[in-house]
């Protein structure tokens, strides 16, 4: 069954203030969570120069162990962050302030060094250096939010070739 927006999904042009949000943000949650974090990335397409994106700052939190991110909830609801409360597979706990595809930023706490801490970094750093398929994504991000409409995960699920085979050439040309 799909997750269906309250509203369609939107690409906006890429803004280059969307860095100095997450810089903004950064600060802020390296002095409240401090001892939690282990590193905090930008990540997702506002982390990307020049690509379109929904104007949502995704924030990378990586952690030595996602239980101890249980200690500090008090703390994110302070700061403006809701749990998410995603399945607990996706091996990441996930907070939005302003809600799920609604607010400003969704902050992802992953072990940091895993999988879900790696793959997003890969994806973010390849885009950042190779301006074609930067553009290929970005027009393919665009279809694809005219074709869903406000099915989240067909939207998700859609761009997930896309990226599997970035993913994939990319892990190829470091071996």
């Amino acid at each position: 069954m799909p997750y269906n927006l309250d509203h369609p999904i939107h690409i906006d042009e890429y803004d280059p203030h969307w860095p100095v949000l997450f810089e903004q943000e950064k600060r802020l949650l390296e002095a409240e969570l401090g001892r939690l974090l282990m590193a905090v990335e930008h990540v997702g397409s506002t982390s990307v120069p020049d690509l379109g994106a929904k104007p949502i700052i995704d924030i990378l939190a990586g952690v030595s162990d996602l239980a101890g991110v249980s200690d500090y909830v008090a703390i994110l609801k302070r700061l403006g962050y809701e749990d998410a409360l995603i399945n607990p597979a996706l091996q990441r706990r996930l907070f939005c302030k302003g809600g799920y595809n609604k607010g400003s930023h969704h902050l992802h706490f992953v072990v940091y060094g895993s999988d879900p801490w790696l793959l997003p970094l890969q994806f973010r750093d390849y885009l950042r250096t190779h301006v074609d398929e930067r553009i290929q994504y970005g027009e393919l991000k665009l279809r694809l939010a005219d074709k869903h409409l406000c099915d989240l995960d067909g939207y998700s699920e859609d761009k997930g070739a896309f990226i599997q085979t970035i993913l994939s050439e990319d892990m190829g040309a470091l071996k």
